[in-house]
C-alpha cells in the first residue's frame, strides 16, 4: 500500500453544513422536527420543480418501501424490477411479502430493457393478476429509457417508481430524473453525489401523497391528542440533524455535478487508445449523466487485461475500485423469482468495474490513477 487512500466515492463537504447544524443544537431540534427538514424538502422541491413533493427520510430505501406503500402493494403482488441495481432496490418487495419479477438491461443505458419489461408484463397477465409497479432505476447517475419505459407504463396503466438513488442532477431531454415517475426516490447516502450522512427523499406528484408518506414514516400516529394508531407506520423520517447537512450539501450541488462529469472526460481521455477497454457514457443527447461513478468493461485482449488485474493493481497502489452490480437475479436472495431478457446485466456484471470518482479527486490523485492505466498492458 502507497500513500493516502484514493477512495471510490468519498463524502465531500461544503463548509456550510456545520452551520445548519448548529442551528439544530441552538434551537434543541436535533430529531425528526425541525427548520431543516422543511427548508431541506423546499430547497429540492425548488431544485426539480415539475409538480415534485419531498418527504425527508432516514433511506432511500425506505423511500422505496413508502411508493410500495402509497401503491398498496400486498403479499402475492407482482413488482417489476430492474436487476442490475443495488440489493436496496428489491428488498423493500420482500417487505411488502410481494413477489419481484426481474427485467434484464440494454446496451445503451444498461437500464431496464424496454422489450424485456412488456414481455415480462405480458407472462404476469397470464397469470391473471397485473403488475403493481415498475420499480426502474437510472444506474451509476445514467437516465434510463424515459419515453419506452413510461409509454408502456402508461400502456398497461402501471406506475413507475422511479429509483434515482444515484441521479441527482441526471437529466432526459433537460427534465431532471427525480421527476419521471409516479413516485420517484433519490438518496443521501455517504457515497452519493451530495450526502446527509445518510438518508433519502421520496417525491410525490401531489401533496396528498407527501402527507400520506409523512404519515408512515412517523409511525402512522393519527392526529389525535393522544396516541393512536390503526395502520402499520415506520420510523422513516429523517432527523433536523441530517437535514441541516442536506442544506449545505445542496449550495455545492452544481459543482459537485461539473466536478463528476470533469472526472469522467478525464478517463474518457485515458482510455481513448484503448480498444479493449471502453467507458460507460451517455448514448446521444438527450441524456445527461451526473456521472456518479465512471464504470468500464473489459473485453478479452491480447494483453491480458482484465478487470481483477486493474483491481489488483489499484489495490496495491491504496487506490478503491469495486465490481459493477451483481444482477439481483443471480442473487442468492432472489434466484428463484423469473428473470426476463438475455442475461446482458450478468455479462456487464462479469466484465465491469467502477473507478474512482469523488468530486474531490485532486489533479495528484488523477496523475497517479493515469500512470497506472497507461501501464496495464505492461
Amino acid at each position: 500500500m502507497q500513500g493516502e487512500k484514493i477512495w471510490l466515492s468519498p463524502p465531500h463537504l461544503g463548509g456550510n453544513e456545520l452551520k445548519y447544524i448548529q442551528d439544530a443544537f441552538d434551537t434543541n431540534w436535533i430529531s425528526q422536527y425541525g427548520s431543516n427538514i422543511d427548508a431541506f424538502e423546499k430547497i429540492i422541491e425548488d431544485h426539480l420543480g415539475y409538480n415534485s413533493f419531498v418527504t425527508a427520510l432516514s433511506s432511500g430505501t425506505a423511500a422505496i418501501h413508502l411508493a410500495l406503500r402509497l401503491l398498496d402493494v400486498k403479499e402475492g403482488d407482482f413488482v417489476l424490477c430492474q436487476s442490475f441495481t443495488f440489493v436496496a432496490s428489491a428488498n423493500p418487495v420482500l417487505y411488502q411479502k410481494a413477489i419481484p419479477v426481474f427485467i434484464d438491461s440494454e446496451a445503451s443505458t444498461w437500464n431496464m430493457c424496454p422489450n424485456a419489461l412488456e414481455d415480462a408484463i405480458k407472462y404476469c397477465l397470464e397469470q391473471g393478476k397485473k403488475p403493481k409497479a415498475i420499480i426502474t432505476v437510472s444506474l451509476y447517475g445514467m437516465p434510463f429509457m424515459v419515453d419506452e419505459i413510461i409509454g408502456i407504463s402508461k400502456k398497461y396503466e402501471i406506475p413507475i417508481i422511479e429509483d434515482s438513488a444515484e441521479a441527482l442532477g441526471s437529466k432526459y431531454k433537460g427534465k431532471p430524473c427525480g421527476t419521471f415517475g409516479d413516485f420517484s426516490i433519490i438518496s443521501f447516502n455517504g457515497n452519493k453525489i451530495i450526502t446527509t450522512s445518510g438518508g433519502g427523499i421520496l417525491i410525490s406528484r401531489n401533496q396528498q401523497y407527501k402527507d400520506k408518506a409523512l404519515y408512515f414514516a412517523t409511525q402512522a400516529k393519527e392526529d389525535k391528542d393522544y396516541y393512536s394508531h390503526s395502520e402499520v407506520g415506520y420510523n422513516y423520517r429523517m432527523s433536523n440533524i441530517s437535514a441541516g447537512i442536506g442544506r449545505g450539501q445542496m449550495e455545492v450541488l452544481e459543482d459537485r455535478i461539473s466536478k463528476r462529469r470533469e472526472n469522467h472526460s478525464f478517463y474518457n481521455e485515458v482510455f481513448k487508445n484503448y480498444d479493449e477497454i471502453s467507458l460507460f457514457k451517455e448514448p446521444n443527447n438527450d441524456f445527461f449523466s451526473n456521472y456518479w461513478l465512471n464504470t468500464v468493461i473489459i473485453e478479452e485482449n491480447d494483453y491480458e487485461v482484465t478487470k481483477e488485474k486493474i483491481k489488483k493493481i489499484f489495490l496495491e497502489n491504496s487506490i478503491e475500485t469495486r465490481y459493477l452490480w451483481k444482477p439481483m437475479h443471480l442473487q442468492a436472495l432472489f434466484n428463484k423469482y423469473k428473470f426476463f431478457g438475455n442475461n446482458l446485466c450478468g455479462i456487464l456484471f462479469d466484465k465491469g468495474l467502477c473507478l474512482p470518482s469523488g468530486t474531490n479527486l485532486s489533479d495528484n490523485d488523477k496523475d497517479k490513477i493515469k500512470s497506472l492505466l497507461i501501464n496495464l498492458r505492461y
